[in-house]
């Protein structure tokens, strides 16, 4: 998931989240009464896997650790489902089913934060090239979250009745492992949920957690552009056709598209990651690449950005008299991920009534993508994801009063880590308050 933005309170003059509830339901003290001496535990999990991070697709160590936590707790655990996917189920008599969703795979991003735990691994791609690996989007504390969660629960089945799911996903910062899971016969294998829940870590004050319904992450796409030009000696121009200066221009007029060509009640994102061209100083070369990624929250106007820069890579081509069409490769797609306003109703009654009031924030969409919804559309279920805080609050509020909250690490920057308490708690916590909404006696 990319960079999140800050947990923002709820504005003067909001309408408040309209709340619904099924009924009087099981004191979630009931289940976390354990929690505080299964902290260190947890603690030590979480140290371990950010010290031995995985990338997409490759969590082999990762998920043989969470498959060994859920069987311990008494689930029937099934691997290997999407190459290297975790589903447990604990069946506790008659009642809903709740699917609770957890990420796992680490980034190629060498860990700058400095920790005595902080990781020194690397790996090879899925293009062949060494690669420094890092926890750097905390997928690590989810992991640790759902174990808490899964443990608790487990222990505390007498409070409780129906069928928990934990599901441990490969392959996030990819946009593949969701995926995976399904064409691998997740819907025909296991259990349909009532609900999916799922939460991300993210700045923002730790001991909060942030969430509304609708829109919650955007869609995203990320696209390689190939330009192709004429090589020439860097002294003799006029023999190319330089696709540097193509590239160049490609670049400078696709910042027009959201500035000139998206309403401003509408929001989207264009950013060009990467561009490449060349070896050599004196030396024009044959080709360039761009990669780029885009994030929409509306259908439609994803639909008129991909249009567009299509037509302005095709344009530019030939207004340099490019010796042949662009290529426009998609690398990954994540969907958008829409909270179910029923289910984001009632975790957020259930957050009021276990945290204290001003823990417990109102948000809005945020310019991150996640695969999460992938699961509630293909089942056809609501499904609600939220945000936990992981910045020690005093710098946070330090920050803000400053003004300087963007320069405080996000996620995917070598220097982001979650302050460990109360962050790991507090999403233990959430994840078990928002299960038993569905599962709790009633």
């Amino acid at each position: 998931m990319c960079c999140l933005r800050p947990i923002a309170a709820k504005v003067a003059g909001e309408q408040p989240l309209e709340i619904v509830m099924a009924g009087s339901r099981t004191s979630a003290s009931a289940v976390l009464g354990d929690l505080r001496t299964l902290l260190p535990d947890l603690e030590a999990l979480y140290k371990d896997i950010h010290s031995h991070p995985e990338l997409s697709m490759q969590e082999t160590r990762t998920s043989g650790i969470a498959a060994e936590r859920l069987r311990n707790a008494g689930y029937e655990v099934t691997m290997g489902v999407g190459k290297t996917g975790v589903v447990g189920l604990l069946r506790n008599g008659e009642g809903p089913t709740v699917m609770l969703r957890a990420d796992m795979d680490a980034l190629p991003i060498a860990e700058a934060t400095g920790l005595p735990y902080a990781s020194k691994s690397t790996a090879t791609d899925a293009q062949g090239n060494v690669v420094p690996v890092g926890h750097m989007c905390g997928h690590d504390i989810h992991i640790a979250w759902l174990v808490g969660a899964a443990t608790l629960l487990s222990q505390a089945r007498n409070t409780w009745s129906g069928t928990l799911m934990a599901v441990f996903q490969p392959g996030e910062e990819t946009a593949q492992g969701a995926r995976a899971m399904i064409d691998d016969g997740l819907l025909d294998r296991f259990p349909t949920p009532d609900v999916v829940l799922g939460q991300h870590v993210m700045l923002g004050p730790a001991g909060t957690v942030a969430g509304s319904a609708g829109p919650i992450t955007s869609a995203a796409d990320s696209l390689e552009i190939r330009l192709f030009g004429r090589g020439a000696h860097g002294s003799m121009p006029q023999a190319s056709i330089d696709p540097v200066v193509m590239a160049a221009s490609v670049v400078l007029r696709l910042q027009t598209i959201v500035s000139r060509e998206v309403a401003a009640t509408d929001a989207a994102v264009l950013t060009v990651g990467v561009l490449q061209a060349g070896t050599k100083e004196n030396v024009i070369p044959d080709e360039a690449v761009i990669r780029l990624n885009v994030r929409t929250f509306d259908p439609g106007v994803r639909k008129h950005v991909l249009e567009a820069i299509e037509r302005i890579v095709d344009a530019e081509a030939a207004a340099s008299g490019a010796p042949r069409k662009p290529e426009i490769t998609p690398l990954d797609r994540y969907p958008l991920n829409v909270n179910d306003e029923a289910a984001s109703n009632r975790i957020a009654e259930a957050f009021r009534s276990h945290f204290s009031p001003e823990r417990v924030k109102h948000t809005g969409p945020a310019p991150a993508s996640e695969d999460f919804g992938c699961f509630g559309t293909a089942w056809q279920v609501p499904s609600v994801f939220w945000f936990v805080g992981g910045t020690d609050p005093e710098i946070y509020a330090k920050a803000k009063a400053a003004g300087k909250l963007n320069e405080l690490p996000v996620n995917h920057s070598p220097q982001f880590a979650p302050v460990l308490h109360p962050t790991l708690e507090t999403g233990v916590e959430a994840m078990v308050v928002g299960t038993l909404a569905w599962l709790g006696a009633t």
